[in-house]
């Protein structure tokens, strides 16, 4: 019985798979995007040039256009705090000098209004990083000064949002752009992403497998042991936590045209298994958990930046 039990489990886990939601009207096409949950509505925000919020309702499958972000922003990850969403670690203009932007930006949904927050130290300005959120403190790591040209950061800086204040922290185990970030208990983990260096020609084939966690109790990082690579290499990809741990989802990389579609799932101390497929691969992205579910919309369905996608998938 006990057999018959964790088999079921373990198929049922892999039976999870995307679905493609059909809402009227679609979203914006967009890519280098992210998206927040904030309440019962999935929000869209950012991309390539000037783009609307968008907001969608599950419950009645609709998108509803909000207004014009403040100035192009794009290759963020959005993180929702006390009802707004946090915008910061992003980028504005072309290819491929693309340039930090030098302060937070707060969007408030129950206003439809953007507010200028803090001002990010000059020294540490980056786009392409990961942002993660650990006892009301943001995490900002990785990410390049120089868009996708040069200058890739190893940096990790502490903002608390309260005081505005910034903290260098330890730097992490390599250089990192083109990525999430996630928190588990209590450790932040950077995972999947990429090296951007087109100063000597290099754009989709530095990405990395390697894990680095930073341990928020010891304040260091490691990296973990090569068992525990990333499976798939890929950059432009989504991770959030999921189960016991997280998922990293979609991508980019040299291996392939088409964006990556797998999701793959890590279990601290267990390593990772391929836990679905998305419909329709795509890089540029940002999953969502959002009542109880997982929603993934737009994004670039090729390396590269087209073509852009306005479709939305639903893992229930």
């Amino acid at each position: 019985m006990l057999f018959f039990l964790v088999f079921l489990t373990g198929w049922s886990l892999q039976a999870q798979t995307w679905s493609t939601l059909h809402p009227t009207p679609t979203c914006t096409e967009r890519h280098e995007c992210a998206a927040a949950a904030v309440g019962d509505k999935l929000y869209l925000l950012g991309g390539r040039g000037m783009k609307p919020v968008e907001a969608y309702d599950p419950t009645t499958n609709r998108w509803e256009k909000r207004g014009m972000a403040p100035m192009e922003m794009h290759h963020f990850q959005a993180v929702s705090f006390k009802d707004k969403i946090y915008v910061l670690g992003a980028f504005s203009g072309g290819y491929p000098h693309e340039t930090p932007i030098p302060h937070v930006y707060i969007y408030d949904p129950a206003t439809d209004t953007w507010t200028k927050g803090d001002e990010i130290p000059s020294d540490r300005r980056r786009g392409a990083a990961g942002v993660a959120i650990y006892k009301d403190k943001f995490y900002l790591l990785g990410g390049a000064e120089d868009g996708h040209w040069a200058d890739n950061r190893e940096y990790l800086d502490e903002y608390d949002p309260a005081t505005g204040k910034w903290t260098k922290l330890p730097d992490m185990p390599r250089v990192r752009d083109h990525f999430q970030a996630v928190v588990v208990d209590d450790k932040l983990y950077a995972v999947g992403g990429r090296r951007s260096f087109a100063k000597e020609g290099h754009g989709f084939e530095l990405t990395y497998a390697e894990v680095d966690v930073y341990d928020f109790q010891t304040k260091r990082w490691e990296t973990l042991r090569s068992e525990y690579n990333l499976p798939t290499e890929r950059a432009g990809n989504s991770a959030v936590n999921y189960g016991a741990g997280f998922i990293v989802v979609g991508g980019e990389s040299d291996h392939q045209v088409v964006a990556h579609n797998e999701v793959e799932y890590f279990e601290p101390g267990k390593g990772w298994k391929l836990l679905n497929r998305l419909e329709r691969g795509r890089h540029g992205m940002q999953v969502v958990p959002l009542g109880g579910n997982y929603y993934v919309a737009a994004g670039c369905g090729n390396r590269g930046g087209n073509p852009e996608l306005n479709s939305i998938e639903v893992l229930k």
